[in-house]
């Protein structure tokens, strides 16, 4: 549990269903380029020179039409205390986000950004895109807290600066770069859940030089929470090693190259296999050995001609060994993506143009036994953008982009941003956008339905298209000594043509689709944040409704359509940190239509500073055991050809952890 985040953006913890939901709200954001102050959570910080990267011109977070959320660095630093494994969590705190286990086994999962499934979603690393793919479907939420700065995410269709997969949205993840002096953090998790985790930061810059290195360790003991024989917690041991170096060779260069490797594995199932007792009754389980090496390289140069240029690549290789009962898929992965993108402030414009290619090669590999066939995917792009300061306290924003899929042709995609400040403590901003989605074997929806029966993608199978608009108002005054701000969003999505797996009724086998029908997501997100000293309380409420045009008006499935929440936080200042916080998940419907029951979710936490190099941190997820296997059974069918239930709530049960972490 999270009770106070910090820079860009104010942010403050709300359950949801698996975790805790996070809900944003802009502090005092204005067009103009005087600097506004808003005291967090131990100094005053300037909230105007938070630098967002992911749109491309390296702006303040102040000065963008866009709405644009930040999980910053302190709470990357706190969360590394509460979940250091891996983000899921955290990204399961926003308001329009929702993590959707896809295995009651297995643990894998998707992320839902407006209530639109998760291939929408496109995610970036540093501004990469490394989870497309094969690659995109198996623990792409494995990334320590630790190892990031800060986390950015853009709601809505951002497809022209980043390529038509962002229609619901974009995350990106934000890696720590070296500071001024040397840093060390050691840290070391245990759960009532039997998983544990060792994690190492080190960071220094040697004058025209730097370094960052991350290091971490997961090992987690399969756990049978509802006792019906089947883990709810798979086994995982999971190895990543992160290394960048840096150089500075003058004051307006700069070149950094990484490298990223995970060697996963992850083992579910029965849990009489797991514990090295099968028979022949007992032998199901489901395995993912996976690796995933990476090698990235960026160059940036200042003031050339008034502007910015940045170059960037990265070539990412995936392998990964799936068994679900006795059946597997065995595949090979290599994906490549180079950019080259200029940005320049000229008068009252900021231009953004730029080149990319993206590259996506995926071969069966020995021992493979799905019908998927092997692909190479390549796609050209070019994108302009101009962001116009048409007063000082109104700014419209006009891109375009074009696309070139070697398979699947040509798309252009224009998009068109506007802030309006009619008064200070008042901003204004709608966006409006188009976006595409390429058919992909790979995705939320496969993953979900499983490779046993998924035939290949069919001759003639179009691309999905979309169109987005996105409204936010958002209000901050005080009221006497009492900080108060006032929060509303509206957003609109249309896809047409939407794949959809289609089941065979005679063969059971499925295929991908395009359907006749569209898909819809409204939604409203409504909150408002009241602080006192070091006293915190957020009210919230969100409500999307996302449907099929088809005749039954399908609900989309795993979106749930009314969430309600609250917290309440409390700090002694450099010593304790509390909090309590709830929230209510409401009208979720499944892949069959049907509604799935509604429940509460709470947790508490507490943290202690001992000095300036020790922190502790005990906190308690799902506090009173909220679990759909209280509802009904997770499987259905033989203990050795099991049929899992779709999964719509919590599995996993009350959480206690226990964290320590030393910074030398």
């Amino acid at each position: 549990m999270r009770p106070l985040i910090t820079t860009g953006v104010l942010c403050i913890s709300i359950l949801t269903a698996t975790a805790q939901q996070r809900v944003t709200a802009p502090v005092k954001d204005t067009l103009s380029r005087d600097t506004t102050q808003h005291p967090e959570i131990s100094k005053v910080a300037d909230l105007n020179e938070v630098i967002i990267s992911s749109t491309r011109n390296n702006s303040r977070i102040a000065d963008l039409p866009m709405k644009v959320e930040i999980l910053g660095k302190e709470e990357m630093i706190e969360e590394s205390g509460i979940k250091p494994g891996n983000v899921t969590s955290i990204l399961g705190d926003l308001s329009v986000i929702h993590i959707q286990n896809t295995s009651a086994v297995s643990g894998n999962n998707a992320i839902r950004m407006q209530g639109l499934d998760g291939k929408y979603t496109q995610l970036l690393r540093d501004g990469l895109p490394v989870y497309e793919g094969l690659s995109g479907n198996f623990g792409v939420l494995a990334i320590p807290p630790l190892d990031l700065k800060q986390i950015e995410i853009i709601k809505g269709s951002v497809s022209t600066l980043y390529g038509g997969g962002a229609i619901a949205g974009m995350i990106n993840f934000i890696a720590k770069t070296p500071g001024s002096k040397p840093e060390l953090t050691i840290l070391a998790n245990r759960s009532t859940l039997k998983e544990n985790n060792v994690n190492v930061w080190y960071s220094q810059r040697y004058g025209k030089t730097g370094l960052t290195l991350f290091a971490g360790v997961t090992s987690q003991n399969p756990v049978d929470v509802n006792d019906d024989g089947f883990s709810d917690v798979p086994r995982v041991r999971q190895y990543l090693l992160h290394p960048r170096f840096f150089w500075y060779p003058n004051a307006n260069t700069t070149l950094v190259a990484g490298y990223t490797g995970t060697i996963e594995k992850r083992e579910g199932g029965d849990m009489q296999v797991l514990d090295h007792h099968a028979d022949n009754v007992h032998s199901y389980t489901e395995i993912n050995n996976s690796e995933r090496n990476s090698a990235d390289i960026q160059f940036t140069r200042k003031n050339l001609g008034g502007g910015t240029l940045t170059v960037k690549g990265v070539a990412s290789f995936f392998h990964l060994e799936n068994i679900a009962g006795n059946f597997p898929l065995k595949g090979r992965q290599t994906s490549t993506y180079l950019e080259a993108a200029y940005n320049k402030k000229s008068g009252r414009h900021d231009w953004v143009i730029g080149l990319n290619n993206t590259g996506e090669i995926y071969r069966r590999a020995t021992g493979d036994s799905t019908q998927l066939g092997n692909y190479t995917y390549n796609t050209m792009g070019a994108f302009a953008q101009d962001g116009f300061h048409i007063t000082d306290k109104f700014m419209a924003e006009a891109g375009i982009r074009a696309d070139y899929h070697n398979v699947f042709g040509w798309y252009v995609l224009p998009r068109l941003a506007l802030v309006y400040k009619p008064i200070e403590d008042l901003s204004l901003r709608l966006s409006g956008g188009t976006g595409y989605k390429s058919p992909a074997i790979f995705s939320a929806q496969t993953q979900t339905i499983g490779y046993r029966n998924l035939l290949p993608l069919a001759a003639g199978l179009k691309s999905e298209k979309s169109q987005g608009l996105n409204f936010d108002a958002n209000y901050h005054t005080t009221l006497g000594k009492v900080d108060v701000t006032l929060n509303q969003a509206l957003y609109y999505t249309h896809i047409t043509d939407p794949i959809l797996p289609v089941t065979s009724a005679s063969s059971e086998k499925v295929m991908l689709q395009n359907q006749p029908f569209a898909v819809n997501s409204l939604g409203t997100d409504t909150y408002v944040r009241f602080e006192l000293d070091h006293l915190e309380l957020y009210l919230g409420y969100n409500h999307t409704v996302s449907k099929y045009t088809d005749p039954a008006s399908t609900r989309v499935a795993f979106a749930p359509q009314d969430k309600f929440a609250a917290t309440l936080a409390y700090e002694i200042e450099e010593k304790w940190r509390f909090g309590i916080e709830n929230s209510w998940i409401g009208n979720q419907y499944l892949e069959t239509n049907q509604k799935a029951p509604n429940y509460w979710f709470w947790a508490a936490m507490v943290s202690r500073k001992l000095g300036e190099h020790v922190t502790l941190v005990a906190n308690c997820e799902n506090v009173f055991d909220a679990r759909q296997g209280k509802h009904m059974p997770l499987f259905t069918g033989p203990v050795n050809n099991p049929q899992f239930a779709q999964l719509w709530g919590p599995i996993d049960g009350r959480t206690i952890n226990l964290s320590v972490k030393f910074n030398l």
